[in-house]
């Protein structure tokens, strides 16, 4: 998301480079992301740094708008027209993964599926997953679409555990993998945030401070605390524990992270050796517990 906004081309280059390296095969991105630079700057790596078929790409249409004659969304004709548009920028013949970014309430469900359809018979997508919908919004557009859901991608984290209320169970019933996006509360779990705003860092950006903002809560201050105290214990950082934490729910697939630079991404990768002992994951669940009522925790 911060490539070609916040990273440039030669950073972005390093970033996927260490990435492959490491065996990492899932790059995502968005037709909205820095107003397509982000695609175009991925499709020009993948036509001269990393060889396009080692990557599983994934980018996303719907959020774009515009004030043309179909005013994009996810009707059928701003659907296609954004596939060409990702195709193009991304230097490729195929989206791996294509995901519907929002639901759109303006345009009926059955319209928006029979493109993803069309999109995936024609050849130029793999597979079509969702991103940001509701528990409900999930299961009826798994039940009624002609070709398989495969993922939602969804805000996730010790932070922000909402998902676990429709969305996840949905999720789990449809056979449908989550992809969390914000997977350490856009920066916040890493407890950098603690006392102060550092220079340079997403809650210092002119484009990400609200953003960031939206986490820096007394609650998100105990729920920090317990993944530092978890961390200390460890002998890991609390981007590991926060990052390990979200990776284990059921039903993930894959978490989403973002970094600015390559330094930001090695300490994400660094996750992937942290396991948390029953006590421990137990306890971030304790303190992180969202509340839940009827219809989703019946009494007798």
């Amino acid at each position: 998301m911060t490539w070609g906004q916040d990273t440039d081309a030669e950073e972005a280059a390093t970033q996927l480079v260490a990435f492959i390296d490491a065996g990492g095969t899932l790059v995502d991105t968005a037709d909205v992301y820095s107003e397509g630079e982000s695609e175009r700057i991925l499709g020009g790596l993948l036509a001269d740094v990393i060889p396009r078929d080692e990557v599983v790409l994934a980018t996303k249409a719907v959020a774009h708008r515009d004030d043309g004659p179909f005013g994009g969304g996810a009707s059928r004709a701003a659907l296609l027209a954004a596939l060409e548009g990702s195709l193009r920028r991304l230097h490729t013949d195929h989206i791996d993964l294509w995901q519907l970014h929002a639901w759109d309430p303006a345009v009926p469900l059955e319209e928006t599926l029979s493109a993803v359809t069309d999109a995936v018979r024609s050849g130029k997508v793999r597979y079509v997953g969702v991103s940001n919908y509701t528990g409900w919004q999930l299961a009826t557009a798994r039940a009624i679409s002609d070709v398989p859901l495969v993922s939602t991608q969804v805000e996730y984290s010790l932070l922000e555990r909402g998902v676990e209320r429709e969305l996840a169970p949905a999720a789990a019933y449809h056979g449908v993998g989550l992809l969390p996006w914000a997977p350490l509360a856009r920066g916040v779990l890493t407890g950098k945030y603690r006392n102060s705003t550092p220079a340079g860092s997403r809650a210092a950006s002119p484009h990400y401070a609200r953003y960031v903002e939206h986490h820096r809560t007394d609650r998100s201050n105990r729920i920090v605390q317990a993944v530092i105290t978890a961390a200390d214990g460890l002998g890991a950082s609390p981007l590991e524990v926060a990052l390990a934490w979200v990776r284990d729910r059921p039903g993930v697939v894959a978490p989403v992270v973002g970094a600015r630079d390559t330094a930001q991404l090695a300490g994400s990768l660094a996750a992937e050796e942290v396991e948390l002992a029953p006590a421990i994951r137990a306890a971030l669940d304790d303190v992180s517990a969202i509340e839940l009522g009827y219809p989703e925790r019946r009494l007798g």
